[in-house]
């Protein structure tokens, strides 16, 4: 176990380090050692370093580890394995407040109606939050009015405003100008090519606080998995804990998703692969997710930006043709 886990901190250690070296413009070791350790000799390295390469590696690693860290913790709760964190409609959402901002910010009619092009960099990621949260809000309000507070009426209940919020999105996609509608299609399949350097601080605060206080009530978190009688009896108030996690897996994903756009999958495949290599306990759990998450989300991002030239495949669509095997391969492992 020891050795297991050398390993994974020494490949996510690694994998943002080596990144480093991938992108459009090529950046020597010593270039890069420079930037680091002092300041680039050449101002245009020292930009494409400090304000392009750098935050987006950090981002990407912060971004696959809080959505790993928001699997691990659903599927415990919830105790479903094929939990994810989008199951609350977050990227419905979010998909929502983006097409609502590009035909406001950044459409003829839009301009027309005296809303300035100048604010759609803002408006995209604060209107495609505001929409994750009203997606999370209605699906809270659902599960305990009209389904009741069983957890699996919870997740009926995402599924259920997923499909509405959608339907919404693409009418105003449909309605709206082409242009718009092509960007925030674009958008909803995932990248960190907009990434700025106060993002990636600010996810690094998002992502050490979600872990540190899901770390912090790992055990009784572990508890819920024996059931909710057995986590009563051990003294856990499992409406409050269950609702706790479910509030801080939705706000750290519509965090993610307000930014980057829709990246699936990542929440389910790394819990599934980390539980099978370090162990189930919820504080194992939540460490190797973070790590393992991390290192996945760089490469992905690096095949995504260097697979072909001059052009940059979105994350989502590489995240979901892997993590789409991946779920069937799971399936069938549960029917044997």
């Amino acid at each position: 176990m020891k050795f297991k886990w050398i390993l994974l901190v020494l490949l996510a250690l690694s994998a943002p380090v080596l990144s480093l070296f991938f992108g459009a413009a090529s950046l020597s070791a010593d270039t890069i050692f420079q930037c680091v350790f002092a300041q680039c000799a050449d101002p245009v390295d020292q930009a494409i370093f400090m304000e392009i390469r750098a935050p987006r590696v950090l981002t990407g690693f912060l971004v696959g580890a809080g959505l790993s860290v928001a699997g691990a913790t659903l599927q415990n709760v919830t105790r479903n394995g094929l939990a994810d964190p989008y199951l609350f409609g977050v990227v419905a959402g979010a998909g929502l407040g983006a097409a609502v901002a590009a035909l406001l910010f950044n459409s003829p009619a839009g301009s027309e109606a005296g809303f300035p092009a100048q604010m759609y960099s803002i408006a995209l990621p604060a209107s495609a939050l505001a929409g994750a949260v009203l997606a999370v809000l209605l699906v809270q309000v659902l599960s305990h009015t009209t389904f009741g507070r069983r957890i699996e009426h919870m997740l009926l209940a995402g599924v259920a405003v997923s499909f509405m919020l959608s339907a919404l999105s693409q009418f105003l996609l449909f309605v709206g100008d082409p242009f718009a509608a092509n960007q925030v299609v674009f958008w909803l399949m995932g990248s960190l090519a907009r990434v700025e350097g106060w993002y990636a601080w600010t996810m690094l605060l998002i992502v050490a606080v979600s872990t540190g206080v899901l770390y912090l009530y790992g055990p009784q978190i572990d508890a819920l998995l024996l059931g909710d009688e057995s986590a009563r009896t051990l003294g856990v108030n499992v409406t409050r804990m269950r609702v706790l996690c479910l509030l801080l897996c939705a706000a750290l994903t519509a965090a993610i998703v307000s930014y980057c756009g829709g990246i699936g999958f990542v929440g389910l495949m790394i819990p599934h692969i980390v539980r099978h290599w370090l162990g189930v306990t919820s504080r194992t759990l939540f460490i190797g997710c973070a790590l393992l998450g991390g290192f996945f989300m760089v490469w992905v991002d690096v095949f995504a930006r260097t697979a072909f030239t001059g052009r940059e495949i979105p994350i989502g669509i590489i995240t979901s043709a892997i993590g789409s095997v991946f779920f069937l391969l799971v399936m069938r492992q549960r029917q044997t």
